[in-house]
């Protein structure tokens, strides 16, 4: 995803052109809308970012450490669970083992880890129960709708009434302190367009099947109850992030998205992506877009507990700019490369388990574009207790010594890669059942 998306006179002009006479096409003073919620989205940005990332990396290994090691100390709800649930990690343990978590969704907000942990989505609002799949008005969404619940105002958390296929039409433009939550029905996001989050702040997306994605044509969307506007067309990514902070994406399955499956670009940062699985893509994530863009060194990211599988090729992810916490991941495919960036992104591969392809030529997990070495070895990026297997290296480059924290201490060590397997055991979107633990 590297396109922008806004609106423009000649946009507009297009639209009136393009839609029924009985629309009315918003003029060129709608740019301001969209102006007011940038200037918000970095001042929102701002405030997440944090200067010292080894507090929020030691927070989420010690979690792990004391979810894998028998201790019942807490963190809000994280725990360690004490009974016949299954559940691996520590933010599955949070509530996968209560039997009321239909009853008490969400719960869910109180057990995210890593630099997105902050984010509570729509919780403190209603419960809204999508029971419509249908997507044919752009403009005015039809109640029961996904795309009618995305666009209200406030803190809202959405569920699906029962199993469903959503094609959308057109991308699907989120607001703020949302959650969608699939859990308790298969709920697939595919054969459409699909999730973006431009210039919004506290979103959580949970338990869905994203895949067979498709660009929108764009068009005139209405992007909140007293918003629309024309739309240029979107690129086909799973999940667009484009300015957005303070999101959590959890236990999705994607797969096969004409873009990128999870794109975050213009200043995103407070993001966490845990307990995901994704086969068969060709350019998996994209962590800044441009070599241009410096706002990105606000950018921090936590990928944790997720399955890189079948099928894929390369960036997994591939980063500019920020800093990106890898940890306790999965990758058991790749074709190229699993790990790649350009312009001085800092990465910390934590506890991870690779496992390299046949391939002779494919063996590295890193790959830097767009500088010679005499350029990226001063690049941090550090390899802790990876699990190299078939062949697999990591290429480090930067001072190993370079403390994270003003503090200068020592990181607490992840849990090492050969736990890795146990960790992502459940990764994906689940198949919960009310009144059982999931």
């Amino acid at each position: 995803m590297e396109g922008v998306y806004k609106l423009s006179l000649l946009s507009l002009f297009a639209a009136a052109v393009m839609v029924s006479s009985t629309v009315e096409v918003p003029t060129a003073d709608s740019d301001e809308v969209w102006l007011k919620r940038a200037e918000d989205a970095k001042k929102a940005a701002r405030e997440a970012y944090n200067p010292n990332p080894q507090e929020v990396l030691d927070h989420c290994n010690t979690h792990v450490h004391l979810a894998t090691d028998g201790s019942n100390s807490t963190r809000r709800d994280l725990h360690r669970y004490h009974g016949p649930c299954t559940a691996t990690n520590p933010i599955d343990q949070c509530w996968r083992c209560q039997k009321d978590w239909a009853r008490n969704r969400m719960r869910l907000a109180d057990c995210s880890l890593g630099f997105g942990r902050h984010a509570t989505g729509g919780k403190g609002g209603k419960i809204y129960v999508v029971t419509d799949p249908s997507d044919d008005d752009m403009v005015n969404p039809k109640p029961g709708t996904l795309r009618y619940a995305a666009i209200q105002p406030g803190p809202l958390w959405i569920t699906f009434a029962h199993d469903m296929i959503i094609k959308l039409s057109e991308e699907l433009i989120m607001t703020s302190n949302k959650t969608v939550d699939g859990r308790g029905a298969q709920v697939h996001i595919a054969y459409g367009a699909s999730f973006m989050l431009q210039f919004v702040n506290n979103v959580i997306i949970h338990g869905l099947h994203i895949h067979d994605i498709k660009s929108g044509n764009g068009g005139v969307i209405r992007s909140s109850i007293d918003h629309y506007g024309y739309r240029t067309k979107s690129d086909g990514d799973g999940i667009s992030l484009f300015g957005a902070t303070n999101v959590w994406i959890d236990h999705i399955s994607m797969s096969n998205c004409q873009d990128g499956l999870i794109d975050a670009i213009e200043g995103s940062t407070a993001i966490t992506i845990s307990n995901c699985h994704f086969t068969h893509h060709n350019e998996a994530m994209l962590f800044g877009a441009s070599d241009s863009y410096s706002e990105d060194s606000i950018m921090q990211m936590t990928l944790a507990f997720n399955h890189f599988g079948q099928g894929l090729v390369q960036r997994m992810p591939r980063c500019r700019w920020g800093f990106v916490h890898i940890v306790n991941n999965d990758y058991t495919h790749w074709l190229m490369y699993a790990i790649g960036g350009s312009t001085h992104p800092t990465i910390l591969s934590q506890g991870n388990r690779f496992i390299a392809p046949p391939n002779p030529n494919a063996k590295e997990v890193t790959k830097r574009d767009y500088a010679p070495e005499s350029v990226w070895k001063s690049w941090l990026w550090k390899s802790e207790g990876d699990l190299m297997m078939n062949g697999a290296f990591f290429t480090q480059s930067g001072n190993p010594n370079q403390a994270l924290t003003s503090k200068g201490s020592d990181l607490v060590a992840a849990k090492p890669g050969a736990y890795v397997s146990s960790l992502t055991r459940y990764s994906g979107a689940l198949n919960c059942i009310k009144k059982q633990p999931c």
